[in-house]
């Protein structure tokens, strides 16, 4: 009998070695790897979809797939995919336990199944009858939904193919397993080719698969993030145990934008999509304080105004501290710096803490002037003005640079009933903008001295 070979897997990255290594060359992460057997795979592998010969074609005489999309009727969650799903694609969709992948992609089912199309949801984790009760308590219509309570892999593609519905719900790609693989299931191997043979099960029966992962303690999709690569879209859905608001966003989109962001709220009823997250992403306090200011971000393609609080207060501690939420912590780092040098504030003994308010994680550059006003507002104990927006990119030499789609966040402001608008002064002329005062400025000094109000 041959002796059986093994081969240590990398669980960060997916990299094997012939012995075990402290840290991995690839990925250099330490103590990651994990001995797997290596079994041999004659003829067809179980659970591996077989594919048909293909030959080259020309590229101008082939057709443009025009397939209508196939809708989840859930506005924030088309509106992430960039329409709908995409016949013959997989989406993988990852979040912490316990999030809500699982009410998301149900209502998605629920809804799919309602207009008539085939939905087979495959739970690894939970039973049919538990499905049910979250059914009940989300009061779903989903008759036509069809519940596989299974965790060998190979047998749920086996009710796919006989079943042909028109989309699959894989809940979780973490606790499915293939049998003739000897790993664990949740392991590198298990999950890359779990995940490989549904991408081609729906690329072969022009189907929607839609994976469930959970985020590691890394913060890795479903483990290893070469499973990112065999899908066609990744979606990442964030948001807190405690609080209600969840936010799902495009990190990979092969038929749509990336960058796009849907903003839902947890109810006893399930998840609802905010149809203006400005207003919930705003304090409704009207009472103006120190260290709160106004600004407008574009997130995919809706502009957005987000409320960056800032406190400053005397340290007690040798090194000051620096802390953020929401925001980049060398940003913070910067724009410390850059009010000592260009502008003459003192915060070298100081604690600085910055706050993007509702959860939202902030990549725009447009940010960046109402931040460091915030942070200056809070050192100073002067309220930013009443109804006041503030845009533009902070430079190291203290100038206010231009940002793009600039109109675009001006409406969402004047839809907002702000009244005044601090934006960078190169590129623009007009001194209004659909009922907002516009005050174009070009440095961080000149835009401190129309932001803050007089005590």
């Amino acid at each position: 009998m041959p002796a059986t070979k093994t081969q240590f897997v990398c669980q960060s990255c997916g990299s094997t070695q012939p012995r075990w290594l402290g840290r991995c060359p690839s990925c250099g992460a330490w103590n990651t790897f994990a001995e797997e057997q290596i079994t041999p795979r004659s003829g067809r592998s179980r659970g591996k979809v077989d594919k048909p010969s293909s030959q080259p074609q020309v590229l101008a005489d082939l057709v443009p797939d025009q397939s209508p999309r196939l809708p989840g009727n859930l506005p924030e969650l088309d509106r992430v995919l960039g329409g709908g799903f995409v016949k013959a694609s997989s989406v993988l969709i990852g979040g912490d336990p316990g999030v809500g992948k699982s009410t998301l992609l149900l209502q998605a089912a629920a809804s799919v199944a309602s207009k008539g199309c085939g939905v087979l949801y495959v739970s690894a984790e939970e039973a049919p009858a538990q499905i049910r009760l979250r059914s009940d308590r989300l009061d779903l219509a989903c008759y036509d939904l069809q519940v596989l309570g299974e965790s060998d892999n190979s047998e749920a593609i086996k009710w796919a193919e006989k079943l042909k519905p028109g989309m699959v719900v894989v809940d979780s790609i973490q606790t499915l397993r293939r049998t003739d693989l000897e790993s664990a299931p949740g392991t590198v191997t298990q999950v890359r080719e779990v995940a490989s043979s549904w991408t081609d099960w729906a690329k072969q029966n022009e189907s929607v698969v839609v994976l469930i992962g959970h985020v590691t303690k890394e913060g890795a999709i479903a483990g290893p993030r070469v499973v990112e690569h065999l899908v066609d879209a990744v979606l990442l859905f964030e948001g807190d145990h405690v609080g209600d608001v969840r936010i799902l966003r495009t990190l990979k989109n092969r038929f749509g934008p990336t960058g796009e962001l849907g903003v839902f709220e947890m109810s006893t009823r399930g998840l609802k999509g905010v149809e203006n997250p400005s207003k919930l992403f705003l304090s409704q306090g009207g009472e103006r304080l120190p260290g709160v200011a106004v600004s407008a971000v574009i997130n995919g393609s809706r502009p957005m105004l987000i409320e960056l609080q800032a406190l400053v207060t005397r340290s007690f501690f040798s090194a000051p501290q620096r802390n953020a939420t929401g925001v980049d912590q060398r940003r913070l780092s910067l724009w410390i710096a850059v009010l000592e040098k260009r502008v003459g504030l003192v915060l070298a003994g100081q604690d600085v803490f910055l706050n993007a308010a509702g959860g939202l994680r902030l990549e725009d550059a447009a940010a960046d002037l109402a931040a460091v006003t915030a942070i200056a507002s809070s050192l100073k104990d002067q309220p930013v003005r009443p109804d006041t927006v503030l845009i533009g990119e902070v430079g190291l030499t203290g100038e206010v640079r231009a940002v793009g789609s600039l109109e675009r966040r001006l409406s969402e402001a004047a839809h907002l009933a702000f009244k005044r608008a601090v934006i960078p002064a190169t590129g623009w002329k007009n001194k209004s903008f659909d009922g907002i005062e516009v005050i174009p400025v070009g440095s961080l000094d000149e835009a401190l001295e129309v932001s803050l109000a007089d005590r």
